[in-house]
């Protein structure tokens, strides 16, 4: 056990994410007759993310050099902002679904340490990463991938997440201060992932399209768009009661009005990640890692979707919701019947392989790293 975790990486926090994900979409649908369903779908993410943070502890244990080797690898570092999604999500579904199961007060205390936990490493992820870039990675920018997005999307998490978390606190100062806090996480997240998001698209219109197995990767884009969407419903729909009324009309605007326009630039760039998967599956991409982008990042725009379908009254977002879920399905089962693959054959668990030719240094750790 202790070998095989030696190339366990952060990574591989995001196949927690993307089942957290599938659990917390179904949740927004609101789909009576499958809540149960739904529910021990999120048991199976939180099972999931006890069984792998032992596993990482055992790798930083056992393994040091291979530990600090990805937080020097400028492909793998970015991915240790998915060990804070994936205890937010996870966190998020335990007051969403979970409480039907371990009741009200074990969900209410597990979202609160997990919330704690995953914002805690969020703001780490957040500046710690884009730091050794700068000072100790020595990246281009052409060497930008959507990967770059995840320590900066983490804040995000918590800004969408935390919200559910408000009305257990006591009325007043506490829940102004949550809600609040998780505004200005809106904002810090928003913003860095604007000026990065710029990076990532003129890499892709002037380099040319990505490694195969960095692909599935330009679904990443998807995240922050649908997260943020779904933060500002989550804003809107405490905010009366909590803060005073002419802030909590604000928030009910701002659902709409940034709401909607992200949202068909979500549609928009969807279509460009289909466009450049097809491509890459006709050149032969094939399983990796990588595949659990189609997930999570869907799962932000079914419940961004959702979202916009309570607070504009339109039907087409609901439906909308429910493609965007068939479509995260489609990904789920795809990512996860590859992982079972991988596990059995041991290939996921094995060390990078040498490139058959040789590549610009940075894609190659890309391409060996975030691909296992």
């Amino acid at each position: 056990m202790v070998t095989a975790v030696r190339y366990l990486g952060p990574n591989w926090y995001a196949s927690v994410m993307g089942t957290a994900a599938l659990a917390l979409g179904g949740a927004a649908l609101g789909v009576d007759g499958l809540r149960e369903l739904f529910v021990g779908v999120w048991a199976l993410s939180l099972l999931h993310l006890v069984v792998l943070l032992a596993a990482r502890a055992l790798h930083w244990g056992h393994h040091p050099d291979q530990a600090r080797a990805h937080l020097r690898d400028p492909a793998m570092a970015p991915f240790y902002g998915c060990l804070s999604m994936a205890l937010l999500a996870v966190g998020g579904g335990a007051l969403a679904l979970g409480r039907d199961w371990i009741g009200e007060p074990a969900a209410v205390a597990l979202d609160t340490v997990l919330f704690v936990a995953g914002t805690a490493v969020g703001l780490a992820a957040a500046v710690a990463v884009p730091y050794l870039m700068a000072v100790r990675h020595r990246v281009e920018a052409g060497q930008a991938t959507p990967v770059w997005l995840l320590p900066l999307v983490a804040p995000m998490v918590s800004a969408a997440l935390g919200p559910r978390l408000v009305p257990y606190l006591p009325p007043g100062q506490p829940r102004a201060t949550l809600l609040y806090g998780c505004f200005a996480l809106f904002g810090l997240s928003l913003l860095a992932t604007l000026l990065m998001l710029t990076l990532v698209f003129a890499r892709l219109v002037t380099v040319g399209p990505l490694p195969l197995a960095l692909t599935p990767t330009v679904f990443l884009v998807l995240g922050p768009l649908g997260q943020s969407t779904t933060a500002v419903g989550a804003f809107a729909d405490l905010a009366p009661g909590v803060v005073p009324a002419p802030y909590a009309a604000g928030f009910g605007l701002l659902a709409v009005l940034y709401g909607v326009p992200v949202m068909g630039f979500a549609l928009l760039w969807l279509a460009l990640a289909v466009a450049h998967v097809v491509r890459a599956r006709r050149h032969g991409m094939r399983f990796a890692m990588t595949w659990w982008a189609f997930t999570f990042p869907v799962g932000t725009c079914v419940t961004g979707a959702a979202a916009l379908g309570r607070h504009t009254g339109l039907a087409v977002y609901d439906w909308l919701a429910v493609g965007l879920y068939a479509l995260l399905v489609a990904g789920w089962l795809a990512a996860a019947a590859g992982t079972v693959r991988g596990l059995v054959s041991g290939e996921l668990l094995a060390g990078p392989r040498p490139a058959a030719v040789a590549p610009r240094p940075v894609t190659g750790r890309t391409t060996s790293g975030a691909a296992r």
